[in-house]
């Protein structure tokens, strides 16, 4: 039978740009004014590894000095002709819809509720608005369709009774009987937090973030290279040719087709897909930071707890390394350095969303949620010092964090009160403080006087934090609050010696 073409993701606006809207992905490599793509975490992550799928595909550069040369708007114009000469692969619905399986056809029917996290089903409690499920545009359906492919959620909403490779074993349990849908590879157990250098336009970021061919070769964990892009020629099973070049190519990993899908008006078939290794395989998204120095590796995941921007030390932790110890993120280490020399503004972009499991079920719950950060590096003193700088200055953050929350629970305890609930709660406001003057910070850290010179207003921050949840109005109140006030002499006294000095 056959389907008709319609909704090409090239002509049609489907991907939401911020100040601008919906937008065609040829208007988004036409235009170099568009500042950042929008959208909720997961969608940007999965947009940008879209983007980074087709600029790789287009004009992946041998060399950083190609790189240079290549330029953001050079890598638009060989995207847009890339797009032209692949146009008919791009259709949401058709003969060979864009990302699916008609095969998997035969597959239970999931509401497209059912498989946005965001979206509460079944007997979910709806705490607000945007939990409802709504109908979606074609455009929201594409938007969808490109999230599926790394960030479906590990569950029984996959039907895993249809198998499209024969003889492929890996969607059944040990009893023969269809498995529980494993995570997407971008997801991972809890939800991996994604790092991704940012300039001042779509088109710049995405310059910014690719990859050479000698990187690739530096990288080591991608046996197939670069690899060819799934529209190009799409696998026909969980275990097919293809399917096993995308789980060891570079392209495999940004659109790893995780979820055979078909759209259809109500909703969509749905099953699992290809399966990716994992970190503790060594394999893993050049945007996650892994730690693989130690016996097990460890990752950084999404904490809703502890903001993007609190792991900075962590992320840029290759430019104090002198091994292959502590935390590293491909996208940032290769991209950084050159970057520094060839833009004026950088900035460094760290989101995710934080996931639950019980018995293989993955979901949204509790204190899950999306999370994003942004912060502008200053390129032009990035180094060893600045790096030690902010290590130190975040360390004594951290302390005061501790101090803070100390604090709170004893003004508490010596009224025979419980206050743990407001300790945490008197912590999390200090942090939230602190990002309000982080830039100023980062700004600040090639000057080790400069830093210090911030202690006082973060010292301030400590003391709102504590008064916000301690009152005094009453003298038994006043007599704890005055007792368990922070101690913040250590914190400020390199501070106060630096002043000491210029005096």
């Amino acid at each position: 039978m056959t389907v008709e073409n319609r909704f090409n993701l090239i002509d049609e606006p489907w991907i939401p740009v911020v100040d601008v809207g919906r937008v065609s992905l040829r208007d988004l490599f036409s235009r170099s004014d568009y500042r950042a793509l929008g959208g909720n975490p997961v969608q940007k992550i999965a947009l940008i590894k879209l983007l980074l799928s087709i600029a790789q595909s287009a004009a992946t550069p041998a060399d950083d000095e190609a790189w240079t040369d290549l330029g953001a708007l050079g890598l638009s114009a060989n995207c847009l002709a890339y797009l032209e000469r692949w146009h008919d692969r791009f259709w949401l619905y058709g003969d060979q819809p864009f990302l699916q399986m008609p095969a998997i056809r035969t597959a239970g029917l999931q509401s497209f509720g059912a498989v946005l996290a965001e979206v509460a089903t079944g007997n979910t409690t709806v705490l607000t608005q945007t939990q409802i499920e709504k109908s979606l545009s074609d455009a929201d359906k594409a938007l969808l369709i490109v999230s599926l492919m790394g960030f479906g959620l590990g569950g029984k909403k996959t039907d895993n009774s249809v198998v499209l490779s024969p003889g492929y074993t890996g969607k059944t349990n040990d009893k023969g009987k269809p498995a529980t849908g494993k995570p997407g590879p971008a997801i991972g157990f809890m939800g991996f937090m994604h790092n991704f250098l940012i300039g001042r336009s779509v088109q710049e970021t995405l310059w910014l973030n690719l990859l050479t061919v000698e990187q690739l070769q530096q990288m080591r964990i991608f046996s197939a290279g670069l690899g060819k892009a799934p529209w190009e020629a799409m696998p026909v099973g969980e275990a097919c040719d293809m399917a096993k070049s995308l789980q060891a190519s570079l392209i495999g990993r940004l659109l790893p087709l995780s979820r055979f899908c078909l759209l259809t008006e109500t909703g969509l078939h749905y099953s699992e897909g290809i399966a990716h290794q994992g970190y503790k395989e060594s394999m893993v998204d050049p945007s996650v930071s892994v730690d693989f120095s130690g016996k097990d590796p460890k990752v950084i995941w999404v904490d809703p707890e502890k903001r993007p921007w609190r792991f900075l030390p962590a992320l840029l932790g290759f430019l104090a390394q002198t091994g292959n110890q502590g935390f590293d993120c491909y996208q940032l280490r290769f991209g950084l350095q050159r970057a520094r020399s060839q833009v004026d503004t950088l900035g460094l972009w760290s989101g995710g969303l934080r996931v639950s499991s019980n018995a293989g079920e993955q979901f949204v719950s509790g204190s899950d949620d999306f999370v994003e950060s942004m912060v502008m590096l200053p390129q032009q003193i990035l180094g060893t010092l600045w790096y030690t700088n902010l290590q130190l200055e975040m360390f004594e953050l951290d302390q005061l964090s501790k101090v803070v929350y100390s604090a709170t629970l004893n003004y508490f305890k010596n009224q025979n009160m419980e206050g743990k609930a407001q300790a945490g709660l008197a912590s999390n406001l200090f942090w939230q403080l602190c990002e309000r003057k982080f830039q100023d910070l980062v700004n600040a850290c090639e000057d080790f006087n400069q830093a210090t010179a911030l202690r006082k207003t973060f010292a301030g921050f400590a003391n709102r934090a504590y008064d916000h949840f301690c009152a005094k109005d009453t003298a038994r109140q006043f007599d704890a609050w005055a007792k368990n006030r922070p101690n913040l002499v250590k914190y400020l006294k390199d501070q106060t010696k630096t002043e000491e000095a210029q005096a």
